[in-house]
């Protein structure tokens, strides 16, 4: 019976086109609006790497002044001295370990019909490749040998390696960076996860990746500048030298650990740490140390912010409205089938099959006012993409929320559809028949 109540549904659209048209197309722009906006929600608060997202973990030690500080105040800053990021690289800590910090430098291309240009990057040591799980097109990361003497090498990403060398492997090659020949080891495909969880302090949360990598040691060794943001709570003497024995902030850095539950031996550790450096006169602040994974960390820095959560109880309260005016419009549909459904109660139908019959028919019109919804949501989502590159990045549909505009759109409709279908059932068969 559901396929011939499916084909009655479908016949029905055209019984009164300009109702229908109207009950459509209001019900594909609330699910348009609230599907766009779920969307950005979506892509900006999923797990960007769930297979190993619980054993990842951004350690952190407070070592601001105590001065104008009150005990259970936040950091200043939620990144690292040089100091502490020195000694736990050292540390021995999880499986993998990394410092890393942003740069931009001059870059000289090899080929003379292209201009010298600055570029984007990346300072982390040779860990970070496995850690996020970053791919290769050619090569490989540098090697630990590298890293220990902070050997000149880079690793492009792969837009900025065909921009130079094309599509040849540039392996081996040499190119000239901050005025230095750095040797390519490798050329990472693309990758660019939504958010950027591993660097989410002082750069795009959301956007194209970083167009090179060099390592943290290289970096330090040229004294590069970093690209991003610093904390120094206290005056500090000029120079990068001094920089790196200062207390100010500016380096990020992550541990992976084999399980989950080996995070208790790295809360343990950096509380022991922190112990021995106050002992040294640093850390005086004596604030926790804390421990957090990828998620946490995400909601520690407030990836999503309160406006987009806003935003889709809004958009989700303009698909409320527009489910509002679909009742209204089901209800006057189904009022002139009054004589319909006395006629079909009279030859013997119950009121379930009623129910069912008119519940499918408004299930019809979810369907098709979800098919135009997905169009208008893929609109809405194009527009919301032309604001910015960080925007285009997160606007845009996967499949799950395609399954989820027909599972709304549908389940909206049906939603709707209770009330008039119900009042459609209640028409009484003998008193409708003598009417007529």
């Amino acid at each position: 019976m559901f396929g011939y109540y499916f084909k009655l549904g479908v016949h029905s659209l055209r019984r009164n086109p300009a109702l229908t048209a109207l009950m459509v197309l209001t019900l594909a722009i609330g699910v348009a609006a609230s599907v766009s906006t779920l969307t950005i929600l979506h892509m900006m608060s999923g797990d960007p790497i769930p297979h190993k997202s619980d054993r990842l973990f951004v350690p952190q030690v407070d070592n601001g002044p105590v001065e104008g500080w009150t005990p259970g105040d936040d950091p200043n800053d939620m990144q690292m001295s040089y100091p502490d990021a020195a000694n736990l690289l050292k540390s021995g800590q999880g499986e993998r370990r990394t410092a890393m910090y942003g740069i931009e430098v001059p870059v000289q291309p090899p080929r003379t019909d292209i201009p010298a240009f600055n570029a984007n990057g990346l300072a982390p040591t040779r860990d970070f490749f496995a850690m996020f799980d970053v791919p290769f097109l050619h090569g490989q990361p540098w090697t630990e040998a590298d890293d220990a003497r902070g050997a000149d090498v880079v690793v492009l990403s792969r837009a900025i390696a065909e921009k130079l060398y094309g599509e040849t492997s540039p392996v081996g090659q040499r190119l000239m960076m901050m005025g230095h020949p750095y040797t390519v080891v490798g050329v990472a495909d693309k990758w660019a996860p939504l958010p950027r969880y591993y660097k989410l302090i002082g750069g795009r949360r959301f956007g194209t990746g970083e167009e090179f990598f060099i390592p943290f040691s290289s970096a330090i060794r040229h004294e590069t500048g970093h690209s991003g943001s610093m904390n120094c709570s206290a005056n500090r003497d000029p120079g990068f030298a001094n920089l790196l024995t200062s207390e100010c902030t500016w380096i990020q850095f992550w541990v992976e650990t084999r399980t989950a539950s080996d995070r208790s031996d790295l809360q343990t550790y950096l509380d022991n740490y922190a112990s021995e450096q106050r002992k040294l006169g640093r850390l005086k602040r004596n604030a926790p140390n804390e421990v957090y994974n990828v998620m946490e960390w995400m909601e520690k820095l407030k990836v999503v912010g309160n406006d987009s959560k806003l935003s889709a109880w809004l958009a989700f309260g303009f698909l409320v409205l527009c489910l509002v005016n679909t009742i209204g419009l089901l209800l006057a549909k189904f009022s002139v089938r009054a004589a319909e459904v006395g006629i079909r109660r009279a030859l013997g139908a119950s009121r379930r099959e009623i129910f069912r019959q008119f519940l499918i028919e408004t299930g019809v019109v979810g369907l098709v006012g979800g098919v135009l919804g997905l169009v208008l949501a893929f609109g809405a989502l194009a527009l919301i993409g032309m604001q910015s590159k960080g925007m285009a990045a997160i606007a845009r549909m996967d499949w799950q929320m395609l399954a989820v505009t027909f599972i709304m759109s549908v389940s909206a409709a049906l939603v709707a559809g209770l009330l008039p279908t119900w009042r459609a059932c209640q028409v009484t068969p003998a008193i409708q028949l003598k009417s007529q």
